[in-house]
């Protein structure tokens, strides 16, 4: 007899198209390790282009080994744009301790990088893959909940 719970979410995720920047790995005092980067995504009319920022901690084992790939690219100051999918978001406040804007409290937008469809780097595909829509899995859940 099983007598695990099956335990069911909500997911609301972000997908879009960004420049890569800030690749580094964090080492907490407490807990392991973990790959970080930043998503500049691109929103907006094509000519008239806005930037959100990203804080992305890279989750995904597939989107690990591309943004890991980008590295090098990044480093050296390319133009590395990826397609994206991000989920978990929270704004997370802190404090500027240094430059113009020292002591003001600043906000960052926090997401776990799930996912890259593809990457471009200085404007040549260097990596694509097939979308991977959950849709199917989506209206399990929705039908479920509305049950």
């Amino acid at each position: 007899m099983d007598n695990q719970i099956k335990q069911s979410y909500f997911n609301l995720n972000t997908s879009g198209i960004g420049y890569i920047n800030r690749i580094r790995t964090v080492t907490p005092k407490r807990g392991e390790s973990f790959l970080c980067c930043d998503i500049t995504a691109l929103m907006g009319p094509t000519d008239n282009v806005e930037y959100v920022r990203f804080d992305c901690r890279v989750t995904g084992a597939e989107a690990k080994k591309l943004v890991l790939r980008c590295e090098n690219a990044v480093k050296d100051k390319r133009k590395v744009l990826v397609n994206f999918r991000l989920g978990d978001m929270y704004i997370d406040t802190f404090i500027y301790a240094k430059g113009d804007r020292k002591g003001e409290t600043g906000i960052s937008l926090k997401v776990r990088l799930l996912y890259i469809g593809f990457i471009k780097i200085d404007g040549k595909e260097v990596y694509k893959t097939e979308p991977k829509v959950a849709d199917e899995e989506l209206v399990t859940e929705v039908n479920d909940f509305v049950s």
